[in-house]
């Protein structure tokens, strides 16, 4: 698939409630990562989520990392949006990762309400659901669809 295919297939995830642009699973994300180089990801997980559970392996330039919230304390980032004008430009297609697909999805809403008209959140996120055990990386996710990431 081009990467305009893959971009309207994500805004066709996107209903008249969605308030980013749309969806796409990891391996449409990774697609999208391989074909232009001018896409960015933005990790909205913790610093600490990365440091200990594993980060993305992509080029540098494409990856970004804004926490959502911090820690220790979960508190949301009130330079959210500050930070991220640091790293990305309003016009560039946005991937958001986190954990699971959640707070990816808060921080595409509120990057769009601040005028970045391209954001997509990345669905079942880094380490997916849990699974029956209550383990994660095992049901769906960036690390379960066997895409490049390096672990703590």
């Amino acid at each position: 698939m081009t990467t305009a295919e893959l971009l309207q297939q994500a805004r066709a995830r996107a209903d008249a409630t969605t308030p980013y642009a749309g969806a796409v699973t990891p391996q449409e994300a990774y697609a999208l990562l391989q074909a232009d180089a001018a896409i960015k990801l933005i990790d909205v997980r913790t610093n600490a989520e990365r440091d200990w559970v594993g980060r993305v392996t992509i080029a540098e330039a494409q990856h970004g990392a804004v926490q959502w919230s911090t820690y220790p304390g979960g508190l949301p980032n009130p330079d959210f949006v500050d930070q991220l004008a640091t790293q990305a430009s309003k016009e560039q297609v946005l991937l958001f990762l986190c954990r699971s697909g959640v707070r990816s999805r808060h921080a595409a809403k509120l990057a769009t309400e601040h005028g970045y008209a391209n954001c997509f959140d990345i669905l079942q996120g880094f380490e997916g659901d849990k699974d029956a055990e209550g383990h994660r990386k095992q049901t769906g996710g960036w690390c379960q669809a066997g895409l490049p990431w390096l672990g703590a």
